[in-house]
C-alpha cells in the first residue's frame, strides 16, 4: 500500500524557513498581506487550476481577501468564503494531493489578511503542491526536502522584490513555533 502524502512539507527549524519569518517581522502587515495574495495567485492558482479546471472556489478567496483590504466587503463574508469554498476545496481533494495542497496554500494565503502568521502556511502547503507537481507521490524524502528548500527561496525572494527597506511600521507577530 503505497505512503499517505505528507500534507505539508517544510522544516520550520530550517535555516531558510528561520530567515524568511525574520525577513517577515521586518515589513509592515499591507507588504506581508500583498506578497501573500500574490504568491498565492501567481504560484499556487495556477497548480490549482492545471489539476481542477472550472474550479473557482480558490480564486474567489483571493478576490474576497483583496475585496477586504480595499474595505470593500467585512472580514465575516471573507472568512466564510475561505473555510466554506477554498477550504472546502481542499477537504474534497484527499484523492488529488497536488490540487489539495494548492487549494490549502491558496486558503492559507487568503487568510494573512486576518492573520498575518498565516503566512508560514502557506509556504507549508506550497512546498507540498509544487513537490508533488513536479516529482509526484513517490519521491524520496530528500527530493522533498530540495524542493521545499527551493520553494522557501523562492518565496522568500518574492517577499524581497516587495520589501520595504527600513519599514517604520513593521508588523509585531507572535510565531508559535
Amino acid at each position: 500500500m503505497p505512503k499517505k502524502p505528507r500534507k505539508m512539507l517544510g522544516d520550520v527549524n530550517a535555516p531558510s524557513v528561520v530567515a524568511l519569518r525574520e525577513l517577515i517581522d521586518t515589513q509592515s502587515k499591507d507588504t506581508i498581506r500583498k506578497w501573500c495574495l500574490g504568491y498565492a495567485e501567481d504560484k499556487m492558482l495556477p497548480i490549482f487550476e492545471k489539476h481542477c479546471p472550472g474550479d473557482e472556489r480558490p480564486r474567489n478567496a483571493i478576490n474576497a481577501a483583496r475585496a477586504y483590504m480595499a474595505g470593500s466587503v467585512k472580514f465575516p463574508v471573507v472568512k466564510n468564503i475561505i473555510l466554506n469554498e477554498c477550504h472546502a476545496a481542499a477537504r474534497e481533494l484527499d484523492a488529488n494531493p497536488v490540487a489539495q495542497a494548492a487549494a490549502r496554500a491558496v486558503g492559507q494565503g487568503s487568510a494573512v489578511v486576518h492573520t498575518l502568521t498565516h503566512a508560514l502556511g502557506l509556504y507549508f502547503y506550497a512546498a507540498a503542491a509544487v513537490a508533488y507537481d513536479r516529482v509526484g507521490l513517490d519521491a524520496s524524502e530528500g527530493d522533498y526536502a530540495a524542493i521545499a528548500e527551493d520553494v522557501c527561496l523562492d518565496y522568500t525572494d518574492a517577499l524581497r522584490a516587495v520589501a520595504i527597506e527600513n519599514e517604520p511600521n513593521p508588523a509585531k507577530l507572535k510565531w508559535n513555533c
